[in-house]
């Protein structure tokens, strides 16, 4: 059974298992964290933590520290929100 457990912040859930908990329901855990999009926190006893989450969202959180690692690249990205919320700019989805 996968326990969810809560975490400062308080409003995020993550998923937690000791190691143990996840080696012997290590299937079933991965689906989750793929299947859900969820992040699963692995406490190792006296070793430090572990943080497993799918490549999709590890890819995501890449792309967004790229967008956000100089001052310029993150005044383009604002701007380019402001101009979607004023309707400045015709968004076609596919």
């Amino acid at each position: 059974m996968i326990k969810v457990r809560n975490f400062v912040p308080k409003s995020v859930l993550m998923l937690s298992a000791t190691y143990s908990e996840f080696r012997k329901d290590l299937k079933q855990f991965l689906d989750q964290v793929i299947t859900n999009v969820d992040t699963l926190i692995i406490h190792r006893g006296k070793g430090k933590a572990v943080v497993v989450m799918s490549l999709e969202e590890y890819n995501a959180l890449c792309a967004t520290s790229h967008e956000l690692s100089s001052m310029k690249n993150k005044a383009r990205l604002d701007a380019s929100i402001q101009q979607i919320g004023k309707d400045l700019i015709e968004y076609t989805p596919e």
